[in-house]
């Protein structure tokens, strides 16, 4: 029997790099699992402040870091073991099936396989890839691409070097998802869905042991239903958002209303009702895709999923049981934390456990 990989590093760095926030987590590894020694949750953009995404300088991202890091006491030359993630619309991942190849061919042969598959342009694609499985009764090989661009990767590489980090790994944001609940969970048969819920965007991954992995983004988050307040209740963004933080989907004279599987004008809906229904096109599509419709529960992560009433709205209009997931589950952690355990750690968390 094989001897079981044991990570060369003993803390570890996990940095979440969000369009609203950066959130970064120390941990050590212990015996087969981790102890948190630190994490630290900074905003990108003023508190209250109305924003366009697409209008905020990459460059604020660098300056946050380096504080956070001097915050944390975490000596930038001593890491040992830093990882990062690109997500959004600057990755492609997708699981496919293709016949048995040796090593010295199959990377060539998928970077061509990879071209048909991920829709970015093959000069500019920087791809990895890991065999999930090679089916006995046909040979064929059950193949995990990742892709992002040479752009995309160079700026990325250039925030973290500007704060002084030496990259190491920087994985893609779906894997880390996948990651934070695989490593750190008890994990049954059967397929679980994971919603993580950032300021503008949701990344739905769909994950299990045996399972076919997936994973799309949903271009919704807690942007979006601030601006409903805004628009439904005549507020500016600022009083909409504390109006969020303290209601959330509950707050006065508030319906909750069931979804209506032939509706498809989402144009004029409330966001929870347009994100429950993108999730379950997606599902559709994972069923006729996959063949397997086993799916077990629907895990809320990211800063998203504190919104009170959010996982009441989804667990009954998706009709599947629906918790806020607390990555904490396993880890080993000072008391000092214990009442702060926050589901928008969730992906640095992953990043962290990450091995090399």
């Amino acid at each position: 029997m094989a001897k079981k990989k044991v990570p060369k590093f003993k803390e570890s760095i996990g940095i979440d790099i969000g369009t609203h926030s950066v959130k970064i987590v120390h941990l050590k590894r212990i015996h087969e699992g981790f102890k948190l020694l630190n994490y630290e949750v900074r905003q990108t953009v003023p508190q209250g402040l109305e924003y366009i995404p697409s209008e905020l300088r990459p460059d604020r991202f660098a300056p946050v870091i380096a504080e956070m890091l001097r915050s944390m006491k975490i000596n930038t030359k001593k890491i040992q073991h830093l990882v990062t993630c690109i997500g959004g619309d600057h990755i492609s991942i997708k699981q496919i099936k293709t016949i048995f190849l040796p090593d010295e061919e199959l990377e060539s042969a998928l970077f061509f396989e990879a071209k048909k598959h991920l829709p970015i342009s093959g000069g500019e694609m920087i791809l990895d890839y890991q065999v999930l499985s090679v089916e006995e009764k046909t040979n064929n090989m059950n193949v995990l691409l990742v892709a992002t661009t040479k752009d995309e990767m160079k700026s990325h590489i250039n925030t973290l070097v500007t704060c002084g980090l030496n990259p190491s790994i920087v994985d893609a944001q779906s894997l880390a998802v996948a990651n934070v609940f695989a490593l750190n969970t008890y994990v049954e048969d059967g397929v679980y869905v994971i919603l993580n819920i950032g300021a503008h965007r949701t990344n739905m991954v769909v994950y299990g042991p045996q399972a076919k992995f997936f994973a799309r983004d949903i271009d919704l988050g807690g942007f979006n239903f601030t601006k409903d307040i805004m628009r439904s209740k005549d507020m500016t963004f600022e009083e909409a958002e504390n109006y969020k933080f303290e209601f959330g989907l509950q707050g006065p004279q508030a319906q909750v209303q069931t979804l209506s599987l032939s509706t498809l004008d989402i144009s004029e809906k409330p966001t929870e009702e347009t994100l429950a229904l993108e999730v379950k096109r997606s599902l559709r599509f994972y069923v006729k895709e996959a063949g397997s419709s086993d799916f077990k529960k629907v895990l809320l992560i990211g800063g998203g999923a504190k919104l009170a009433g959010l996982q009441e709205y989804l667990a009954e209009n998706l009709n599947l049981e629906t918790e806020i997931y607390d990555p904490f589950y396993n880890l080993e952690m000072p008391e000092k934390f214990r009442e702060k355990k926050d589901p928008q750690l969730a992906l640095a968390l992953g990043l962290a456990m990450r091995k090399e």
